[in-house]
């Protein structure tokens, strides 16, 4: 693990886990690793709604290059769901488009199973989903609204916290692509009520939690700790070579594969990311390699 300041003078590869505040976009966070740390290379594993906070992983350097080896599932969601009216956005920052009563708690206990499991969801109408090339936001903000087809999520479990007036606390856990913002549009309508998004908060991202993040005051410091970039593959089986299977690997051959599993990071002697594997019968074949002979 490594601060910013200390490797300024040189590429930083590795993982950051950053804990994003509300009323900045994951873009927004980007920007300020890339002007913290001088690495123009800077990617993230799932965007978070400008409104909402928590965690967004972010792989910088030649790290960024294992974003589609990053296990992002499941998501961890604290949401709360504001009954009592719908806006065109669907979260709080939209127009109410409509209102009603707010549900009883049984009304919402008895709604919740339809929205669990795999579910054909309708994303919000203010989303990136593109139309014809077209992103829906920007249709609906010019009075366009387009067609959205529905997309097939996973929604594994909803736990009620607390009811706070119109407010209803939960915790959700789903699969990537899932809209938060839509299942609380929907929570209201199986209620026979109406409903937005009033907070969101991402508290775990596949192997990687929120309590692990840093604030994004640290990471302007330049005082955000790095992990290697093995940590953005904790999730993956590792595999230590010896030197002839290390000579191999670096040149981009295959070697015997001695651990179970699809992918593995296959690591030095010292403990070291070489590469990211993928199994092909009994072999590791490299996809990505960090370390060249």
């Amino acid at each position: 693990m490594a601060s910013f300041q200390r490797m300024r003078i040189r590429s930083i590869d590795g993982v950051l886990l950053a804990d994003k505040a509300a009323g900045t976009s994951s873009h927004d966070v980007v920007l300020l690793v890339r002007r913290a740390t001088g690495e123009k290379r800077v990617g993230h594993a799932g965007t978070l709604d400008p409104f909402a906070t928590g965690l967004l992983v972010l792989l910088l350097g030649h790290a960024t290059r294992l974003l589609p080896y990053i296990d992002g599932e499941p998501k961890v969601y604290e949401a709360t769901i504001r009954f009592g009216s719908e806006t065109d956005t669907d979260d709080l920052l939209g127009t109410t488009t409509r209102t009603a009563a707010v549900p009883s708690d049984y009304d919402v206990r008895a709604a919740i199973p339809r929205l669990t499991g795999m579910l054909d969801q309708i994303p919000p109408d203010y989303s990136a989903k593109r139309v014809g090339g077209r992103r829906a936001y920007e249709a609906a903000r010019a009075g366009e609204a387009l067609t959205l087809a529905a997309a097939r999520v996973r929604v594994d479990e909803w736990q009620i916290s607390r009811w706070r007036g119109a407010d209803l606390d939960v915790v959700i856990t789903c699969g990537g692509g899932t809209y938060i913002r839509a299942l609380a549009r929907d929570l209201g309508r199986y209620t026979g009520s109406a409903a937005h998004l009033a907070a969101l908060r991402r508290t775990q991202s596949g192997p990687f939690r929120v309590e692990n993040a840093v604030p994004t005051e640290a990471i302007a410091s330049g005082s955000a700790p790095v992990l290697g970039a093995l940590a953005a593959l904790v999730s993956k089986p590792t595999q230590q070579l010896d030197d002839a299977d290390m000579a191999r690997i670096i040149r981009g051959l295959d070697c015997t594969a001695e651990v179970t599993g699809s992918h593995a990071a296959l690591v030095s002697r010292e403990g070291e990311l070489v590469a990211v594997a993928e199994r092909r019968n009994d072999r590791w074949q490299p996809r990505v390699v960090f370390r060249r002979g």
